[in-house]
């Protein structure tokens, strides 16, 4: 009974612990943004329905091709993973924008995710 106690208040005392620090990062910096400007994308801004999708099919068709791409698949910059998080966000919004629904969380990951993306291929 004793070691179960003390086995349960040590685990209780790395949960709190834990819980206090930053997010696991295998650098041990605190957890960032991942996009520079923090606010509303310039996706969510555009008006024109048919402006808006083109752009949007556009960005994931980016994406698509940097995440079958064998030159970014066996890179060690993270292009590749920000190619496959924009691909998968900007399908989600194109998926929204077919029923003309501006779904802004789903914009602003597509555009952050694709600026990412580029961001590490340059």
């Amino acid at each position: 009974m004793k070691h179960s106690v003390r086995l349960l208040a040590s685990a209780a005392a790395l949960l709190v612990a834990g819980s206090t620090g930053f997010a696991a990062d295998i650098i041990g910096e605190p957890a960032v943004n991942y996009c520079r400007a923090v606010g509303t994308s310039d996706l969510v801004l555009t008006d024109n329905m048919v402006e808006l999708k083109d752009h949007v099919v556009k960005l994931m068709d980016e994406s698509v091709a940097v995440a079958n791409s064998p030159e970014w698949i066996n890179s060690s910059r993270p292009a590749f993973v920000w190619a496959s998080e924009a691909k998968v966000a900007c399908g989600m919004a194109y998926g929204y924008l077919k029923t003309n629904y501006k779904d802004e969380d789903t914009l602003n990951k597509c555009e952050c995710f694709h600026d990412r993306m580029v961001e590490y291929m340059h």
